[in-house]
């Protein structure tokens, strides 16, 4: 059986098309922490960053970075027209299914106080800006 080269072109270029338009949106886009602005940090930061190391980082990663195990919030889908403070307080109170990432659902963290959660989010707020994520209006 012969195939034309235009043939195999064309179907090698519709199934990376539909790879991209199937996956960009759902992977992670790691980044180093060599590739992230540190600010200098509020006092209230310092101790978001202290709990978020002790609860957060072993799936968000150092930094809020992401790992092989959680997504980054370091990223724009984080930013607070999207993901307003209250998510992440509702993230940890009763965890949240799986939908921009493939992780998994994330568990709940009721270990994880909700004035602990306010200083987190502080922290997280704080890297975001530093690295040029802001509010944007969320449209659907």
């Amino acid at each position: 059986m012969k195939f034309k080269t235009s043939n195999v072109i064309l179907t090698g270029l519709v199934v990376g098309t539909a790879y991209i338009l199937i996956f960009s949106n759902t992977q992670p886009e790691f980044k180093h922490d060599k590739d992230i602005n540190i600010p200098i940090l509020s006092q209230e930061a310092q101790k978001g960053e202290k709990i978020f190391n002790s609860n957060c980082a072993k799936c968000h990663g150092n930094n809020a970075i992401g790992s092989d195990k959680g997504p980054p919030l370091i990223h724009n889908i984080y930013n607070p027209g999207h993901h307003s403070n209250l998510s992440f307080y509702r993230a940890v109170k009763m965890g949240t299914k799986q939908h921009h990432w493939r992780f998994g659902n994330m568990p709940a963290q009721r270990h994880v106080k909700e004035s602990d959660v306010t200083l987190i989010i502080k922290y997280i707020r704080e890297l975001q800006v530093a690295n040029g994520i802001i509010y944007k209006e969320h449209r659907m």
